[in-house]
């Protein structure tokens, strides 16, 4: 266990390797589980605000449950806020491609120079979680393992890709350069040691 700024962070997010590989698993991650994507305080309101712009990137079933439960919903068992999910699991956001990958309406529309918001932070750092325990202030951040990822673990050990190092642009979105900078250096100090 790091502690970097104080957020902990597993081993595993350094010594663990991801690289995703859309062509075997076609994105199951926004259609698989029982919970929508979670959403930060934040992104609540940039949802609200950016859902016209949006709205032309989604497909007909996602935007009738929008209508239906709104940009984001309250998920009692986890405590948080998630995105909605269309009946069957898939995110109210998701969309596909013409080769049948699953693709975000949000990142596409940001692809499209319609906003400037990317996709839900949660999104962009998967496989990494983060947890916070506001009653001893401070963050966790944890390499999420999910067997529809098999395919992603793979790759990654043949490419030889930490799990960090997968999602440095949104660590750095997230918690900014410095962080990123002091957990490379951390990862490359345990690579020495071991």
């Amino acid at each position: 266990m790091l502690v970097i700024q104080d957020v902990l962070i597993s081993d595993d997010v350094i010594s663990e390797q991801f690289v995703c590989n859309l062509e075997a698993c076609k994105g199951a991650c926004c259609w698989e589980g029982d919970f929508g994507a979670p959403l930060e305080t934040a992104e609540l309101h940039i949802l609200e605000q950016i859902f016209d712009k949006i709205k032309p990137y989604l497909s007909s079933e996602g935007l009738q449950v929008i209508e239906e439960e709104g940009v984001f919903v309250y998920y009692k068992e986890n405590k948080e806020y998630g995105t909605p999910l269309i009946k069957g699991g898939a995110c109210v956001y998701m969309t596909y491609d013409e080769n049948g990958v699953a693709k975000c309406g949000i990142e596409m529309a940001h692809q499209a120079g319609e906003i400037d918001f990317k996709k839900p932070i949660s999104c962009h750092l998967y496989p990494i979680r983060i947890k916070e325990n506001p009653k001893l202030g401070f963050f966790a951040m944890n390499y999420d393992r999910w067997d529809i990822c098999s395919a992603a673990c793979t790759q990654g050990k043949k490419l030889k890709v930490p799990v960090f190092k997968f999602v440095k642009e949104a660590i750095v979105r997230k918690y900014g350069k410095d962080f990123y900078e002091e957990l490379e250096a951390a990862a490359g100090f345990l690579e020495q040691e071991t």
